[in-house]
């Protein structure tokens, strides 16, 4: 694919800038006709973008990608109804825009209320993750913002077929020409310019490994909503049931070690580790989990590596583990609110004091109480699809869906009335 010159990927954020007005005037009934077309279109012509697909897997496979990346990027039958139904999820989803968020009637008879309008034009910067594509350009549907979406070279030639195909398919039912624009080269110089155009995107949002995340934050002038670096911590308290923790430390992170929501690093009480250490690792070991540990842990896991300062700080995505005693909880949130992403994090126990400390003192978007930190997900939450996990405190924080990817104004209805 041919490189865009600068004015080219300018005028697809021009472009979108133009749709967003007539997005934000779109009704209810209108937006979910063209999220049911969208979703019938992918479900139509999922040959073609498995096709696509397989071509950006070949090349990835080529270049020597391992297991973790290319399950990101892998689509399949089901993978391609399950963005299908995603955007039937979104339809059925209450419309936010116009809703009152707040409202009073002052004393010299103003009627004030707050409503939930659109952001206006949100650009999107990812990786790998072809799914991205469909959620995003259904979300900001819903949600009435134009999109400009800037894919991984991973994923896309995927990315090409799914826009394609769902602008062919609600461009005739009244889509609004240029509501969802994609770059069309993994250039990074264009990636610089779509994060100085300010005077289309009102908002920025990363998606993918932490260097993308802190490029975007370093260099936009657009204002940025931080998503996904997820170095998620399981912490094993002394009184955990060791069958449940063992069940909840594998599924977070064997089950789909690939994404920002899977465990990274594993915490154990003292108390709990003899026991626990060595039936978890040979587990681990025969799904193929690498294990690194400190000092302590190898003595009960001697196949392991020893853990270096840099494991405690990495987000793996990939069947790799950190794994560390502590002493008691106040270790292990302390080394939780030191190296974490401010993502998800989990505590497993029985002791509901501790439960308690650690939902209050550890910082993060998701805390768990007994339960796997895959759950952090849109779609896991009853949000419908979502734009990504926020991981920063300022407008949207966790999961981000519908109400997250709306801005409000003050509306105010008087009669009259001045100010003395």
């Amino acid at each position: 694919m041919a490189g865009l010159r600068e004015s080219e990927a300018l005028e697809k954020a021009r472009r979108a800038r133009a749709a967003a007005a007539r997005l934000g005037l779109l009704t209810r009934t209108e937006k979910d006709h063209l999220l049911e077309v969208m979703a019938e279109a992918l479900e139509a012509n999922a040959g073609a973008i498995l096709e696509a697909n397989a071509q950006d897997v070949r090349a990835v496979k080529e270049r020597g990608g391992t297991s973790a990346p290319i399950d990101r990027l892998l689509l399949d039958e089901k993978r391609v109804h399950a963005m299908a139904q995603g955007l039937r999820e979104i339809a059925a989803l209450p419309d936010p825009i116009g809703e009152v968020i707040e409202g009073r009637r002052l004393p010299n008879g103003l009627e004030i209320t707050r409503v939930r309008v659109p952001l206006g034009v949100v650009g999107i910067i990812y990786e790998s993750r072809p799914n991205v594509t469909a959620d995003a350009a259904g979300l900001c549907l819903k949600s009435g913002n134009a999109v400009v979406l800037r894919g991984g070279s991973d994923a896309l030639h995927s990315n090409l077929a799914i826009v394609g195909v769902l602008t062919e398919a609600a461009g005739p039912e009244g889509l609004p020409e240029g509501a969802i624009e994609i770059i069309e080269t993994t250039d990074r110089e264009v990636a610089a310019e779509l994060m100085r155009a300010d005077e289309y995107l009102d908002v920025l949002i990363p998606r993918g490994g932490g260097d993308l995340i802190r490029r975007v934050k370093r260099e936009s002038t657009v204002p940025v909503i931080e998503t996904g670096e997820g170095n998620c911590h399981i912490y094993v308290d002394a009184s955990a049931p060791l069958d449940q923790a063992e069940e909840i430390v594998v599924n977070a992170k064997c089950q789909r070690p690939g994404v920002c929501n899977a465990a990274e690093t594993l915490l154990v009480h003292r108390e709990a580790a003899s026991e626990f250490l060595p039936r978890l690792g040979a587990r681990l070991s025969e799904i193929g989990v690498e294990l690194r540990a400190c000092e302590e842990s190898r003595k009960l896991l001697p196949d392991a590596r020893k853990a270096c300062e840099a494991d405690w700080e990495t987000e793996f995505l990939d069947l790799i583990l950190a794994i560390r005693v502590v002493n008691d909880v106040g270790e292990a949130i302390a080394h939780i609110n030191r190296y974490g992403t401010k993502h998800s994090e989990a505590i497993i126990t029985r002791d509901l004091e501790n439960a308690q400390r650690f939902v209050r003192e550890v910082d993060a978007a998701a805390v768990y109480v007994n339960a796997s930190t895959r759950f952090t997900d849109g779609g896991q939450f009853g949000l419908g699809a979502e734009m990504g996990i926020s991981t920063q405190k300022l407008h949207a924080r966790g999961p981000m869906g519908l109400r997250e990817m709306t801005s409000s104004k003050w509306v105010i209805m008087g009669q009259g009335q001045v100010r003395a």
